[in-house]
Formats: structure tokens, sequence, C-alpha cells
């Protein structure tokens, strides 16, 4: 293949054993694949994966395998915390990951803990998940002490927004205070809007809009799984990406896989793939997207070379 590939939008945890909103998410005992979540139980990772621990040697392996050289790690509130695990794993393989940090920002004092975070324990920037802040502001007091620290000490800021209006112009501000913080925004935009094609939602637009500004970027995170009922390979995905990329330059575009939900119904590999497929985007553009835009904007070095191992099958 001889491209570069960076995945801008992983998890990994030991153990599912949290809740969120009064509901549990955990793992299933005797099938570590499965999770009891949000009252339903569903299918977490791979049906091959019985333990229940979603590792990054597991995940290596899967880079290796689909000629992924990076993968930005980040943390959502029904995975659980999980700084201690992510600290290790940026010490074990600091060329290959990215780990973000998360704290419960769903209660006060959360500043404190995340300065000394990125501080005594090394974490370049702190993931929110903004849809799941049940009312909070990111515009509240000490969000906006957190965000200033973090611009002045040149640290990241992975978010996942809210369906609508709102949460984007909290940002927006959050932007205007803080312009040299970096921000990625994920899931595109969240870009499955069940009535109307996102393309045509201004709430969407306004969304990824915001990476006209210098230091935002948007993340395609879980694009396959946004529109897993169209299957491979997705061209209301590929749509999604291309109008994206018409409203602020696929220079501001990354890809991301959502990794390990996504490949429970397709291979790690079909994550990416599809956008070779597909006849909207230029090789330049195809280069931009899966691997160019992150190297810069998170500043991967030493990245390995992947030759293409041939399958027992061909």
């Amino acid at each position: 293949m001889g491209k570069l590939i960076i995945d801008t939008h992983s998890h990994l945890w030991l153990r599912q054993d949290t809740q969120w909103n009064g509901l549990v998410i955990r793992t299933k005992e005797g099938n570590g694949s499965r999770s009891a979540f949000l009252g339903e139980e569903r299918q977490m990772l791979p049906p091959f994966m019985i333990d229940g621990r979603n590792t990054a040697e597991v995940f290596l392996s899967n880079m290796d395998y689909a000629q992924v050289g990076a993968a930005v790690v980040v943390q959502e509130f029904i995975d659980g915390i999980q700084n201690d695990y992510l600290k290790t794993v940026q010490q074990q393989y600091p060329d290959r990951f990215f780990c973000y940090a998360m704290v419960d920002y769903l209660h006060d004092g959360f500043c404190e803990q995340a300065v000394r975070l990125m501080t005594a324990d090394g974490f370049k920037g702190m993931a929110i998940p903004g849809h799941r802040l049940l009312g909070r502001k990111l515009t509240e007091p000490e969000m906006m002490d957190m965000f200033r620290w973090m611009e002045a000490n040149g640290k990241y800021l992975s978010i996942t927004l809210a369906d609508g209006d709102e949460q984007v112009a909290e940002l927006r501000e959050v932007i205007a205070e803080c312009p040299r913080l970096k921000v990625a925004i994920g899931h595109l935009g969240m870009a499955d809007q069940p009535q109307t094609p996102p393309w045509e939602n201004e709430s969407w637009r306004q969304q990824i809009l915001l990476a006209r500004h210098e230091n935002v970027m948007v993340e395609s995170g879980g694009i396959t799984w946004l529109y897993n009922t169209e299957f491979y390979p997705f061209p209301s995905a590929v749509r999604a990406i291309r109008e994206a990329a018409d409203l602020v330059g696929m220079e501001k575009l990354m890809w991301g896989s959502d990794y390990p939900r996504t490949i429970t119904a397709i291979t790690y590999r079909m994550s990416y793939d599809f956008i070779f497929r597909s006849d909207l985007f230029t090789q330049d553009e195809q280069a931009a997207f899966l691997g160019e835009n992150a190297k810069r904007f998170y500043g991967f070095k030493n990245l390995p070379e992947l030759p293409y191992i041939k399958n027992m099958s061909e």
C-alpha cells in the first residue's frame, strides 16, 4: 500500500466496570466479548476476544496487520476511566500511541486532577465525552480554568459534542477564549442524523465549521458505526466526509476507527480502506485524511514501516 495510516479515535481498557446516568456497563461473566450496556446486552468486542481485555497488544497486532502506524486513544464514560492503564500503554509504546486522559467532569474538583494527570503522569491532553455531560456546560468556570491551563501548556483536547447547536456555541466560546488550544472534534460531528442527511442539517454544518479555526480538527471516529446499516463500502459515510471536506478543506479532517467497537461488524482494515475504493477523493486527499493530517497535528515521529503480509487465503 505504501501510505501512512494513523487512527485518531480508538479505545483501550482492561475491563469494563462502570456506570453512566445510573445505568451499568460491565463485562459479562462467562463471555467477556459481551457487556451489560445501559440496560441491555451488547457485543462489545469481537467474539474471539473472550476475556474482556481490550489491550494495547491485541490492538497493535490489528494495527500491524492493517498497516496502521500509530493510534490516538481517547476515553469515554461508558468504558470507565482508564488513566492507570493508558499511562502504562503510553510509557511502553510511545511511538505507536497518543493517549488522552479523562476525569469525572460531572463532579466539581476535576481541574486539579486533570492538571496532575498532564504533569505528573505525562498525558498530553484530555478527552471529554461532551454528549454525556448530563447538562454540565463546557463554559462553566472550572472547565474554562482547565482549558486555559491546557492552552498555556500546549495540551490537546479531544471532544465529542452532543447533537444540536448548544454545545457548538459553547465550544465556539472556548475556542475564542483559548485560540491556541489544539482541539480534535470526534465522530465527524455525529454525522448520522436519522431523518436528514448531515449535509442538509445546519447544526452538523456548524459543528464541522468549527474546524475553520486554526487549531481545530475534526476526526471521523466511528463513521462506519454511524452508517452500520449501510455496511461496506459505506457510501453515505463517504458522502459525509466529502461534504465536510468541502466545508473546511480535507487538511482539517482525520480518519478514526472507534476500535474496537466497529470491528464487531467489519475488519479493522475495512474501517479505512473504503476510502481508497471511493472515486470522490484524489490520492492526495486520501493520504491527507488517512494519515498525513494526523501526523502533522499530533506530531507523530519514528513511525514503523509496516510491509503487507500475505494472508493464508491468498
